[in-house]
């Protein structure tokens, strides 16, 4: 099942809904239609004004969340990085990229431009409201103009929050690019991260002296991430001179589609791998895995063929794609090997031990 589905596309940027916001849209229409003025409807008569209004603050609310997105991808085009889609989900956005500029004046742009539309959207509907309010001091009795605050408030504070020196806040990443101008991407990251971190465990110390569960749960999501953009970055330095061609199996063990699945247990146990192409012919059918077979009873592999359960939509990468860049996909993909071709000729095949085995040497050296 997909866990995300696209509604559309804007300046050819795919948009998704994860399905976690078809959750949390009724949950902030549920808050704003609970909580009393200037942050919410409570009150408004009759209910069904008073849902109406709470529904379509929160989708304008995610509308100025895609907004700030979008500043963050348009700005990423230009700097050449293909975006492969932008999801709302449960927390918020997220662009999918290749990668993130590594220079240092690209980095600190596309990360401020999303904060920056945030505070530019806040700053509107509040001037906005208040503006409407002094013409006519009425208008502040009618809850459709009360829209405008909350919305305004909203990316105000969205704006100031991802602005804070933190990964995987926006902010994190501009710190990383003024300390690069200085040092090696690498170790800017680590001391943007180091910051990232020691401000986690601050806003922990605070939540918990104040008694609001928030912080510490903020600051979790802080820490998190900020470890996570650390090993991602790691990863991508150790392996970013290393091409696909220097580490693959040129040798490549492959299996017929008319093999029995009992004879592939069999070669499976001969050969000692876990994941085999498919070929026909000189011709890349498929790939399959010892996952694959587990879905087989026992009793129907004697009659159960290889073309039976194998993948035949099968992810390559050319000879001369860089292993970082094959980490990334792997992982997204959550597979254990990729295909190599060039020319539409299978040439070898890459699995994820065989990266995290030259990761480990090179972290180590």
């Amino acid at each position: 099942m997909k866990s995300s589905l696209k509604i559309g596309s804007v300046v050819g940027i795919p948009i998704k809904l994860h399905i976690t916001f078809l959750l949390v849209l009724p949950m902030f229409a549920y808050i704003f239609s609970v909580n009393p003025q200037p942050f919410g409807f409570a009150g408004v008569e009759p209910p069904t004004m008073k849902y109406a209004l709470s529904a379509m603050a929160s989708i304008l609310l995610f509308a100025s969340v895609l907004l700030h997105e979008l500043a963050h991808s348009y700005l990423a085009k230009r700097y050449g990085v293909k975006i492969d889609s932008i999801t709302l989900f449960l927390f918020g956005g997220v662009s999918a990229m290749e990668e993130i500029p590594k220079k240092p004046g690209q980095e600190a742009k596309m990360a401020f431009a999303g904060p920056l539309t945030s505070i530019i959207i806040g700053s509107i509907c509040v001037s906005m409201h208040r503006y409407l309010i002094s013409q006519n001091p009425a208008l502040s009795l009618n809850p459709v103009y009360l829209i405008f605050w909350i919305l305004g408030s909203m990316n105000l504070i969205l704006g100031i929050f991802n602005l804070l020196p933190a990964f995987p806040m926006d902010g994190g990443r501009v710190l990383r690019s003024l300390y690069a101008r200085k040092m090696s991407y690498a170790k800017a990251t680590h001391r943007a991260v180091s910051v990232g971190k020691f401000f986690a465990i601050l806003m922990a110390i605070f939540g918990i002296f104040v008694g609001n569960l928030w912080f510490p749960l903020i600051a979790l999501f802080i820490y998190v991430g900020a470890s996570e953009e650390e090993q991602s970055t790691q990863t991508d330095v150790a392996l970013r001179n290393i091409l696909v061609k220097d580490i693959m199996t040129k040798n490549v063990i492959f299996v017929n589609p008319s093999m029995t699945v009992e004879d592939l247990v069999q070669f499976i146990f001969e050969k000692k791998h876990m994941g085999y192409p498919v070929i026909e012919g000189g011709s890349l059918k498929g790939i399959v895995t010892f996952t694959d077979i587990e879905h087989v009873p026992y009793l129907e592999r004697s009659m159960t063929l290889v073309s039976d359960i194998m993948t035949k939509n099968v992810i390559s990468v050319s000879s001369n794609a860089r292993a970082s860049d094959v980490m990334k996909l792997i992982v997204s993909k959550n597979i254990g090997r990729i295909i190599v071709v060039d020319n539409e000729l299978l040439v070898g095949i890459l699995s994820r031990t065989d990266l995290i085995r030259i990761l480990k040497l090179r972290l180590e050296s």
